[in-house]
């Protein structure tokens, strides 16, 4: 199985998402609030295509990257889920490394908050994504879901209506 960023990201987030999206079940194409990030995503910097590219390679997808000072941009529509956002970040500048690009900082970007938050790698980070990564194939590799742990976000999640149709 191929990690990627966003197996990260759901990783900090819910289990369950994460077993549900890594074995096909999508609910994103659904949900208006996903819809929302993607619009953000193409419209809170129209000048970035300019100056910075999206990156894509060895499962990470980076919104821009700046290859002259090595700067990774993420944007985020809300900073509720922000350790996931970070943890997300952390992957891209890990496995940059992987691949030999070092010297590397990111960059989490709330344009609707106007807040911008700075993520460095650190060398604990450095040992504790392995160990993500490892829990992540257990998670996703396992033949049953992993049960539903009801959260205040669950509310506004995708899967919804599919984690919560017997309520």
């Amino acid at each position: 199985m191929k990690i990627n960023a966003t197996h990260i990201n759901l990783y900090h987030v819910c289990h369950r998402e994460l077993w549900l999206h890594a074995n096909e079940i999508r609910m994103e194409h659904t949900s208006d609030l996903v819809y929302e990030g993607k619009q953000l995503h193409e419209n809170a910097y129209p000048q970035r295509a300019e100056k910075y590219t999206e990156l894509a390679f060895d499962g990470i997808q980076i919104d821009f990257y700046d290859s002259v000072n090595k700067v990774v941009h993420e944007i985020k529509k809300s900073n509720k889920l922000e350790q996931a956002h970070i943890a997300q970040v952390k992957y891209y500048i890990y496995v940059l490394e992987r691949n030999g690009i070092y010297g590397v900082s990111g960059i989490l970007e709330y344009p609707k908050l106007r807040q911008t938050e700075q993520v460095l790698l650190t060398n604990e980070d450095r040992l504790l994504i392995p160990v993500w990564e490892n829990e992540i194939e257990k998670i996703v590799e396992s033949e049953n879901c992993p049960i539903l742990i009801k959260k205040v976000i669950c509310k506004t999640c995708s899967y919804f209506d599919f984690c919560f149709v017997e309520e």
